[in-house]
């Protein structure tokens, strides 16, 4: 039983990194924004290994809940088209 537990914290340590450095090497915001979404859950499962159930809930609820979504409308509304626009046509 300790060695389950074991290789699933080490997973789950090794997503977190992974995920945590993907946040600041991305360059695109929005992928950005959805692995640091992978590193908070990532994070509310390690709470759940330390039997830290009320505080994994709050992880989830606040920072993904909350300031994930805040981020991503943040996104979604700041975003510009990074090709450019194209000239409109006009018709004669």
């Amino acid at each position: 039983m300790v060695v389950a537990e074991t290789i699933a914290f080490a997973l789950f340590a090794l997503v977190t990194v992974g995920a945590s450095l993907g946040v600041v090497l991305v360059r695109d915001v929005w992928h950005s924004a959805l692995l640091l979404g992978v590193a908070l859950l990532s994070v509310a499962v390690h709470y759940v290994m330390l039997q830290a159930e009320f505080l994994a809930a709050m992880q989830i609820l606040v920072y993904v809940g909350g300031v994930l979504v805040l981020i991503t409308f943040a996104v979604m509304l700041v975003r510009t088209d990074e090709a450019g626009t194209e000239p409109e046509v006009t018709r004669t």
